[in-house]
């Protein structure tokens, strides 16, 4: 804390200004915040040995692939195969989306089937913007002639298929232009771009000399000066293929089940707050409102990892297509592509899963998954400054009650809120209650375009992050609510001795602390033109100026910045 600065004209200040004093951003490093320094030490317990190896791997695999024309000079003629071939390859081989993202999974609008899905490559396929559209592979052809998809399809699912196969895409105006811009361009060009895309998914894995490119390319796109200790790159990477495997070593000896079962109390009562808040949003009819509910007590919470982590014998059975060998470090690295791939293929004609848990435990993180109506809670998450059994409940409601409360109204943002109790995209909403909605999250999109971060000189895209600010803002109000409820029932804690603030104030400052952190000038822009989420300072100045609770607990006056006249509130 910065005791010194003013809690109701800069709140982030306040609650993080020494933190942030005291934490300087390493050079191998954008940023440093709260989340980075909590998966560092988790990376800590997780930490294991690496090789090292050559690059005959990645030559090897350019050259099956038709070889990489910058590499082999004037020479290079196109390869006796397609480009959807190649493509195809890409996808099956090295699990590479490269100018199309490609995947099988439940259907928006009927999420119990699997079904082969494509958009345009790292969108977000629930954004709103890309515009879902079911049609079989011959009316896609249709509509996007350049491609030949069911040659593109057949290459990796080995599956009987035709063009009456239904497909889901979203943003075809996206590859109706890729079409044509790939039938006007060389096809030296076209080959550089993707087998580069390939390099470039391998290069943090490769020997010191590609190592040292890599860090040139994001010291000029994210500011770092060096590259992230080889152990450290090996545990993050691992945990991300391995997840299951890597949480099964994690729980052993770092996860409370006391704190499971805690949680799910905890999911409970913020969701009996989020049903009153609904009683009182005078702005929803009734009839929307009963369906609300009903879709809120319908959400399956996952708290900490699944259970197969327990049963070494389901356990290997995720992992009997993957083949790891002693001493080949980069083969081992394709052969977990390989094993990406296989693993979403295998879903193709099969029915969806509901209860299968696909978010590794050992991350610190939390996700609304709108086609399952879940909501999920890694182990990772449940520690300081999130979580702790050893915590007044102020902290905790102010720290993972908070979180809950954000995945809980991701349910009913501006993409959530298109999906039904079973996850299917469905207008379950009557119009007049939808523009009711709009005009309320219209006020949230002009409040967060008025935050400038001075850091770079740039506004917030209020829109990009509307989804975000409302889980922000709607998790703070329900955990609030649900903590004066625990409150009414079991009594006000004793104050922390040392401490000049009342459990209100300690609620809001947790809060506010998880997000203290700061940035390098040149990650601070890439995130603000692209992230949908508010940087830091913004995501406690935002919510908490629109919380009159917070307002009373710091008795911050009318009118000034964190107490403004005007507030916006959906949920």
């Amino acid at each position: 804390m910065d005791q010194a600065a003013d809690p109701c004209g800069d709140f982030f200040q306040f609650a993080c200004g020494s933190w942030n004093k005291m934490h300087r951003i390493p050079d191998d490093r954008s940023s440093i915040n709260v989340f980075e320094v909590l998966s560092d030490q988790l990376q800590v317990i997780l930490k294991e040995g690496i090789r090292k190896g050559s690059d005959k791997p990645l030559r090897d695999a350019l050259k099956k692939l038709g070889g990489w024309p910058v590499v082999v000079g004037p020479s290079w003629r196109p390869p006796p195969v397609s480009l959807e071939q190649l493509l195809g390859t890409l996808r099956e081989q090295y699990n590479e989306g490269v100018l199309i993202e490609q995947w099988i999974g439940p259907d928006d609008k009927n999420s119990s089937v699997n079904i082969v899905q494509a958009s345009l490559p790292e969108a977000d396929r629930h954004d709103t913007s890309q515009i879902y559209k079911k049609m079989t592979i011959k009316q896609l052809h249709e509509q996007v002639p350049q491609i030949d998809w069911l040659q593109y399809l057949r290459t990796f699912l080995h599956h009987p298929i035709d063009e009456n196969e239904h497909v889901v895409a979203y943003g075809l105006s996206y590859f109706a232009y890729m079409g044509k811009v790939l039938k006007q361009t060389p096809s030296r060009v076209v080959y550089n771009y993707i087998l580069w895309r390939l390099v470039m998914t391998v290069t943090p894995h490769m020997i010191d000399e590609y190592q040292t490119k890599h860090t040139e390319f994001r010291k000029i796109l994210q500011g770092i000066q060096s590259e992230r200790n080889r152990w450290s790159q090996c545990v993050d990477w691992t945990n991300k293929k391995m997840g299951m495997a890597v949480g099964a070593l994690y729980i052993k000896k770092n996860f409370n089940q006391h704190s499971k079962e805690i949680a799910l109390e905890m999911i409970h009562t913020i969701r009996e707050a989020f049903n009153e808040l609904l009683e009182e949003n005078h702005w929803m009819d009734d009839e929307t409102r009963m369906v609300a509910k009903e879709k809120a007590n319908a959400m399956n919470e996952r708290i900490g990892y699944p259970d197969l982590l327990t049963n070494s014998e389901e356990l290997n059975s995720e992992y009997e297509w993957l083949n790891i060998t002693d001493n080949e470090f980069l083969e081992n690295v394709f052969n977990i592509f390989h094993y990406d791939a296989l693993h979403n293929l295998q879903k193709f004609g099969k029915p969806v899963n509901k209860d299968k848990w696909y978010t590794e435990p050992a991350i610190v993180n939390a996700f609304y998954n709108p086609n399952k109506n879940d909501i999920v809670f890694p182990a990772g998450i449940l520690q300081p400054l999130f979580y702790s059994q050893h915590f007044p409940k102020s902290l905790n409601y102010g720290g993972i009650g908070v979180v809950i409360g954000h995945e809980i109204t991701h349910g009913f943002d501006d993409k959530g809120r298109q999906f039904d109790k079973d996850g299917n995209l469905m207008q379950w909403w009557n119009n007049a209650t939808i523009r009711e909605f709009r005009e309320r999250a219209q006020c949230f999109i002009d409040q967060y375009n008025r935050y400038k971060l001075e850091q770079v000189d740039q506004f917030v895209n209020g829109r990009m992050t509307q989804g975000e600010n409302m889980a922000d803002n709607g998790g703070l109000k329900q955990s609030f609510r649900a903590y004066k409820k625990w409150v009414s029932r079991n009594g006000e804690e004793p104050r922390l001795p040392g401490i000049n603030l009342t459990h209100d104030q300690l609620f809001f400052l947790n809060y506010a602390q998880i997000w203290c952190g700061t940035m390098r000038p040149e990650d601070a822009l890439t995130k603000i033109r692209s992230a949908v989420h508010s940087p830091g300072p913004i995501r406690v100045i935002g919510p908490l100026s629109n919380s009159e609770e917070f307002a009373r607990a710091y008795n911050c006056p009318l009118g000034t910045p964190m107490n403004p006249t005007s507030k916006c509130s959906v949920w």
